[in-house]
C-alpha cells in the first residue's frame, strides 16, 4: 500500500516559529482527508514541542484554502453509511478548529488567497491573521445546501466582527476582498501580493520575543475572556494568571534585561 503524497508542508524557521503550508495548490488548497489527517497529525506534535514558540498557518501557490474538496468526497457513500458516520466525519474536520485555538503556541494564519468554508473557518480560528491583497473570503458552506453555521464560525465570526456583520456574511455567502475585511476587523494587516509571509514572519519573530509562559498565558486568557460571563469572573482570571506567571523564572529576566536596557535570554520552555 503506498502511502499519501505529503500535503501539508511543515518547516522550521529561526527562533522557533514554525510554517505549515498547506500543499495542494492545484486544487486551492481544498480538504481532502489527507489533509485533515496531516493537519491534525502536525498539530499533535507542535503542541508537544517547547522548541516550538509561534506557528504560521499559510497555503501553497495562488491560494490559502478553498474549503472542502467536495472532488474528493463520496457524499453517496457517507450518505449510505448512515447518519453515524456523517457524524464521525463532520467532527473531524470540525475538531481542526479546537485544535488550532487549544495549541500553546500563538498562530497566525497569512492568508495568501481565497479562504472559503472550510479555509475560512481555519483562518477564524487563528490568533491573529494577515492578509495579501488579493484575499478573499467567504462563507460558503449556505451556497452549496448547507447551513452557514459550520466548523466554528457561527462561534469565531460574531466575535471577531459583530453580530449584525457576521448575520451578513453568513445568510448572503457573499465573497469580500481584503480591505473589507480589514475594515471591518477581521485582519491585522493587508500588505501586497507576495509579501504576506514575511509580514507574518514579523509579528512571529516579535511574539517570540516575549516569554514562553506568558504569550502562553496570554494566548489562553483571551480565548477564555470572550466566554467569561461577567468583568469581575475575567479580572478573577487575570490575576490568578498573573500571580503564576511571577514564579517564573523568565518574568525575573524579563525585569532585568528591561533594566539592563537588553534584549532578554529566556530559558523556560511553556508548551
Amino acid at each position: 500500500m503506498t502511502e499519501p503524497r505529503p500535503v501539508l508542508r511543515v518547516e522550521s524557521v529561526d527562533g522557533g516559529i514554525r510554517v505549515l503550508t498547506l500543499d495542494r495548490p492545484d486544487r486551492l488548497n481544498a480538504l481532502n482527508a489527507e489533509l485533515i489527517e496531516q493537519l491534525h497529525g502536525s498539530l499533535d506534535e507542535i503542541a508537544q514541542d517547547s522548541s516550538c514558540r509561534v506557528v504560521i498557518l499559510t497555503g501553497a501557490g495562488r491560494g490559502f484554502c478553498s474549503g472542502l474538496d467536495l472532488q474528493s468526497v463520496d457524499l453517496a457513500a457517507i450518505a449510505a453509511g448512515g447518519p453515524a458516520r456523517q457524524l464521525r466525519s463532520q467532527e473531524r474536520i470540525a475538531s481542526l478548529v479546537p485544535k488550532l485555538r487549544g495549541l500553546p503556541q500563538p498562530v497566525i494564519a497569512a492568508v495568501n488567497g481565497p479562504a472559503a468554508g472550510g479555509g475560512f473557518a481555519l483562518a477564524l480560528a487563528c490568533d491573529v491573521r494577515v492578509a495579501a491583497s488579493s484575499a478573499r473570503f467567504n462563507v460558503a458552506f449556505v451556497r452549496i445546501g448547507l447551513s452557514g453555521c459550520d466548523i466554528g464560525v457561527s462561534w469565531l465570526l460574531p466575535r471577531l466582527v459583530g453580530a449584525s456583520r457576521a448575520w451578513e456574511l453568513m445568510l448572503t455567502g457573499r465573497i469580500i476582498d481584503a480591505e473589507r475585511a480589514d475594515r471591518i476587523g477581521l485582519l491585522s494587516e493587508v500588505v501586497p501580493d507576495g509579501e504576506v509571509l514575511d509580514a507574518a514572519l514579523a509579528i512571529a519573530r516579535e511574539i517570540a520575543g516575549n516569554s514562553p509562559l506568558g504569550v502562553r498565558m496570554t494566548k489562553q486568557v483571551m480565548w477564555s475572556a470572550l466566554e467569561v460571563g461577567s468583568l469581575n469572573a475575567g479580572i478573577d482570571l487575570e490575576n490568578r494568571t498573573q500571580v503564576l506567571c511571577t514564579f517564573d523564572p523568565d518574568m525575573d529576566e524579563a525585569v532585568h534585561a528591561f533594566m539592563e536596557r537588553r534584549p532578554p535570554e529566556f530559558g523556560s520552555a511553556a508548551p
